[in-house]
């Protein structure tokens, strides 16, 4: 084992989200998630409403209105999407915030899609802001689907009207939780070969003035699910070349920049997808693959990410399908394999760059999943090992720590003292003797950054670690069978 080193955590050429609960799912732990992908994301998407208004909330709306007949996912009086519980008179004991936690303490940044009413009053929006500052660098797509007609915000108000609104929401957010980004996720380019966006004029202000630009296209869908089963004889369902959608984005991109003045910011996909209703799971993967190979050979950097939508699914737009046997598992997808190989390609995953020697004490900074500053400890293989594991003792045993090694990532929670290391190497057998750095990020340890005096609280995390854990590398069993 050599001495430690400084290295620091940067953006990948593009960026991996990925969507987690809807609608349409439940929000599964990032412990289960992280296991299945070995590496974590860039942020994870949750999706929240905020109706606080309404006589029923904060109850879900299907549950709030379990007597309405309905026929399509958005027919309830506000957004079936589970409640935001924050807020004025709120509580930040409940959800989102335990997800929020969860997602941050495994080394991920969170986006925050919420659907809310435009009539709120700012002392909504000041505490939504409260509520929010401690999470980092936080994103959050607010309204999302705006210039669409089937969430409650667009039957309460004029396009015009939400756009104003999410101008008055971000205005107050700079002041309330400047760390916080808003995307707006709007309109695409017209169809119609006009070479507008839907509803431009009403979201110009808009389009100029967010921090993130934003839109949703899934390559195929059935926007009839769960009411109607897509058949060769009902229409409620799509299907287009991967080809044109990555087209449909540049030009959708292009008109903002166009737009703004030619101010670059940063583009995302919000939700994507090819729904298996449509195309059956073998296919799904393949055409999603279609897609990631049009992002990857464009080389003209303005895609800056994407979500995937999502991870486990009561349909099948997930990696996973809800086992309807027992809704706390799911059904491995072929997507999910497809999407992992995907995720370890260099093009998507974060950098870790070497910053030169450091000693210890070591301060590690957790500024977000693509601003960190770790350290590493170079190891030494004979070849594949038997046993490849890290023993925490001490003051380590409280830290909260990611590790990467050999492409994959494992997590250490807070009074864990043992790390096994191995399913790095199941992964990705090494065929030779080399060295390999073990390294070492701190995000924090209850999810949360903690008020302090210091001007970047809101931002940045420090951890100061005093010791080193123990590494154990074997490469021979500890006993074998006599031949």
């Amino acid at each position: 084992m050599s001495d430690i080193k400084k290295i620091s955590l940067k953006p990948a050429k593009c960026a991996v989200d990925l969507g987690d609960g809807s609608e349409r799912g439940f929000y599964v732990n990032q412990d289960y998630i992280l296991r299945k992908l070995l590496r974590p994301h860039r942020a994870i998407n949750i999706m929240y409403c905020y109706y606080p208004l309404d006589e029923t909330w904060p109850k879900r709306a299907q549950d709030a209105f379990a007597d309405k007949e309905v026929g399509f996912a958005w027919d309830y009086p506000y957004d079936n999407y589970f409640p935001y519980l924050g807020g004025l008179n709120g509580k930040t004991d409940g959800e989102p915030f335990t997800c929020m936690q969860d997602i941050r303490k495994h080394g991920q940044d969170v986006i925050l899609t919420m659907t809310v009413d435009p009539h709120i009053s700012d002392e909504h929006i000041k505490a939504i802001a409260k509520d929010l500052r401690p999470y980092g660098r936080l994103m959050l797509r607010l309204n999302h689907e705006a210039t669409g007609d089937w969430f409650s915000f667009t039957k309460r108000a004029s396009y015009k009207e939400i756009a104003d609104f999410f101008l008055h929401f971000r205005d107050i957010f700079a002041v309330e939780a400047p760390n916080v980004k808003l995307i707006l996720c709007a309109g695409a380019i017209e169809n119609s070969g006009s070479g507008k966006l839907e509803k431009e004029e009403d979201f110009l202000e808009a389009y100029k003035n967010t921090d993130i630009w934003s839109i949703d296209d899934y390559i195929a869908l059935n926007w009839g699910w769960p009411y109607e089963v897509a058949e060769k004889d009902n229409n409620s369902h799509k299907l287009t070349d991967p080809k044109v959608i990555y087209k449909k984005a540049k030009d959708s991109f292009n008109r903002l920049m166009e737009l703004s003045g030619g101010v670059k910011r940063p583009f995302v996909m919000s939700e994507l997808n090819v729904d298996g209703d449509v195309t059956g799971q073998e296919l799904q993967a393949k055409i999603f693959n279609d897609f990631i190979e049009e992002v990857k050979k464009d080389g003209e950097g303005w895609f800056s990410g994407f979500t995937m939508y999502q991870f486990r699914d009561d349909g099948r737009l997930g990696l996973e399908q809800t086992d309807f046997n027992n809704k706390n598992e799911g059904i491995e997808q072929p997507l999910l394999k497809t999407y992992k190989n995907i995720i370890h390609d260099d093009f998507f995953k974060p950098q870790i760059k070497d910053e030169g020697s450091a000693t210890l004490p070591v301060t590690l900074r957790w500024g977000g999943s693509e601003d960190a500053d770790g350290f590493g400890m170079e190891l030494s293989f004979e070849g594949q090992p038997v046993f490849a594991e890290v023993n925490f003792e001490g003051s380590l045993k409280d830290a909260n720590l990611m590790m990467e090694i050999n492409g994959s990532w494992i997590y250490k929670a807070p009074g864990a003292t043992f790390a096994d290391l191995m399913p790095a190497f199941y992964n990705k057998p090494l065929t030779g003797p080399c060295k390999l750095s073990l390294n070492f990020f701190a995000p924090p340890a209850d999810g949360k950054n903690a008020e302090t005096s210091k001007k970047d609280w809101d931002v940045n995390y420090y951890t100061s670690l005093t010791e080193l854990p123990k590494v154990r590398l074997r490469f021979e069993p500890v006993m074998k069978l006599d031949k």
